[in-house]
C-alpha cells in the first residue's frame, strides 16, 4: 500500500504536469498521511537536514562561477580559440560549437547553463551562414550536456555526497568520458556538414603562432580548471573551497582584467544564480525527504534484489540499468534522480564488482541524455528559448546526435578504464 501510494502519487503528479520538486514533496505528503504513524513534519526536517551540508555549498557557488564567467567576457575568448583550433574544418561553426561548449564546460559544471551561454553566440552565428536551423540548436542542446561531464561537474558533487564517494575522484573521472562524447559530436556534426555542404569558418591555416596567441587571449579562462584541480589535488582546498575561489577568481577576472563585469552585471548574476538555486534546493530537499520514504520502506532494497535476480552477468545488469535509466531521465531531472536513485542503485552495482567512481560517471552520462530527450529535456528548451526555433524542429533534429550519444554511453558503461584511471593516478 506504502509503495503504490508514493510512487502512483508521484506518476500521477508527473501526468499533471505538476512541477518535479513539489510532485516529490507532495508524495511524501500523501504517503505519510495515509500510510504510516509519521508526522508531516519529518518532510522539512528532513529537507532542511539534509541542505545543511558543508559539500553542498559547492553547488551555489560553482553556478554562481559559471554565471560570473559568462558575463564576464570569458565565453568570447574560448569561442577565439576553439575557432582557431577547428574552424578551418568542414562545418567549421559545427565543430567549435562542440570544443566551445567542451572549454566552457570545465568552468561552469552546467549543461543548461553551457547551452544557453555558448548558445547565444553560436546559434544565430550558424543561422546566419545558412547552417539548417534546428541542426544548429540540436548541436548546442547535445554538446551542452558535456557541462554535466567535464570537470567541475554540479551533478558529480551531488553523487559524491549522496554516495559518500570522493568528489575529487569524479571530477577526475569525468575528463576522459568528456572527450570521448565531445568527439562522438564532432563525427556527427562533420558527416552532417559535409553532406549539407557547410563551410570551414577560416580558410587559414592552424599555425603554431596563431594558436600560442589565441591560448595567450585565453589564458585566464584556461586556468580556471587548473586551479580548480591543481587545487583539490595539491590537498590546498577541497571541493567547496575550490567553487569559493572560482567566485572570486571569476569576479576579479571579470571586473578588473576583461573589464567586462559592471555593478549592473554582477547584480544580475548573483540574482540569476540565487533564483536558479533556490529551484535547485528545493528539488534537492523534497527529494530527500521521498528518498527518505523509500528507505524506510525497504524499497531500495526490493528493487536491488530484483535487479540481480535477473541475471549474475555484469554486462547485463549494468545494460538493464542503462535502460532504466535513460527512461527516467525522459522523465525527471537530473537532480532529483540522482538523489532519490544513487542510494537504490550504488550498492547493487558495488555488489557486482562496479567501481563507484565507474558507476557515477555511468549514472551522470545517462542522465545527461535525459537533457535532449522529450518530454523534460532541458537544454532542448533552452536551445528553444535562444534560438527561438520550435521545440519540434530541434526533437527531430537531434536524433542523430542522441544515437551518437547512446553509443558513447555504451563505450563509457563498459570500458571502465576511462573513468577510473585518471583517479587511479592520484590514489
Amino acid at each position: 500500500m506504502t509503495i503504490a501510494t508514493l510512487f502512483g502519487s508521484l506518476f500521477l503528479f508527473i501526468l499533471l504536469n505538476v512541477p518535479i520538486a513539489i510532485a516529490l514533496g507532495l508524495s511524501a505528503l500523501l504517503t505519510i498521511a495515509f500510510t504510516t504513524d509519521l508526522t508531516v513534519s519529518i518532510i522539512t526536517q528532513k529537507a532542511f537536514t539534509a541542505l545543511d551540508s558543508f559539500p553542498l555549498m559547492a553547488i551555489p557557488f560553482f553556478m554562481l562561477a559559471g554565471i560570473l564567467m559568462g558575463k564576464g567576457g570569458v565565453s568570447k575568448r574560448l569561442l577565439d580559440l576553439a575557432t582557431v583550433l577547428v574552424g578551418w574544418m568542414v562545418g567549421g561553426l559545427a565543430m567549435v560549437t562542440v570544443v566551445a561548449c567542451m572549454f566552457f564546460a570545465a568552468i561552469s559544471g552546467s549543461g543548461p547553463a553551457t547551452v544557453a551561454a555558448i548558445g547565444s553566440f553560436m546559434i544565430p552565428a550558424m543561422k546566419e551562414k545558412q547552417y539548417g536551423s534546428g541542426f544548429a540548436a540540436a548541436l548546442t542542446a547535445t554538446a551542452g550536456s558535456i557541462g554535466v561531464i567535464i570537470p567541475p561537474s554540479i551533478p558529480f558533487v551531488l553523487y559524491g555526497v549522496i554516495g559518500s564517494v570522493s568528489v575529487g575522484s569524479m571530477f577526475l573521472a569525468g575528463v576522459l568520458p568528456g572527450l570521448v562524447i565531445s568527439l562522438g559530436l564532432m563525427i556527427v556534426s562533420y558527416m552532417i556538414s559535409k553532406k549539407n555542404n557547410y563551410a570551414p569558418v577560416t580558410t587559414e591555416r592552424v599555425t603554431f603562432a596563431r594558436v600560442l596567441s589565441a591560448v595567450y587571449e585565453a589564458k585566464w579562462a584556461l586556468l580556471i580548471p587548473v586551479i580548480i584541480l591543481g587545487g583539490i589535488y595539491g590537498g590546498i582546498f577541497s571541493p567547496t573551497e575550490a567553487a569559493v575561489v572560482a567566485v572570486v577568481y571569476a569576479a576579479i577576472i571579470g571586473v578588473f582584467v576583461h573589464r567586462e563585469l559592471g555593478w549592473k552585471e554582477v547584480y544580475d548574476s548573483l540574482v540569476e544564480a540565487v533564483l536558479i538555486n533556490v529551484s535547485t534546493m528545493i528539488i534537492i530537499g523534497l527529494s530527500i525527504s521521498f528518498a527518505y520514504i523509500m528507505t524506510l520502506e525497504q524499497i531500495p532494497n526490493a528493487i536491488g534484489q530484483y535487479i540481480t535476480s535477473l541475471s549474475d552477468s555484469k554486462f547485463v545488469i549494468l545494460l538493464a540499468i542503462n535502460v532504466f535509466l535513460l527512461i527516467v531521465g525522459m522523465f525527471i531531472d537530473t537532480i532529483s534522480a540522482l538523489v532519490v536513485l544513487t542510494p537504490i542503485l550504488l550498492p547493487v552495482v558495488t555488489q557486482v564488482g562496479v567501481d563507484p567512481v565507474h558507476f557515477g560517471v555511468i549514472l551522470v552520462a545517462n542522465l545527461a541524455i535525459g537533457f535532449i530527450t522529450p518530454p523534460l529535456g532541458v537544454n532542448l528548451f533552452v536551445a528553444s528559448s535562444v534560438s527561438k526555433i520550435p521545440l519540434e524542429r530541434i526533437t527531430v533534429a537531434v536524433v542523430p546526435f542522441l544515437i551518437m550519444m547512446l553509443i558513447t554511453l555504451f563505450v563509457i558503461t563498459y570500458v571502465p578504464t576511462l573513468s577510473t584511471w585518471l583517479p587511479s593516478l592520484f590514489k
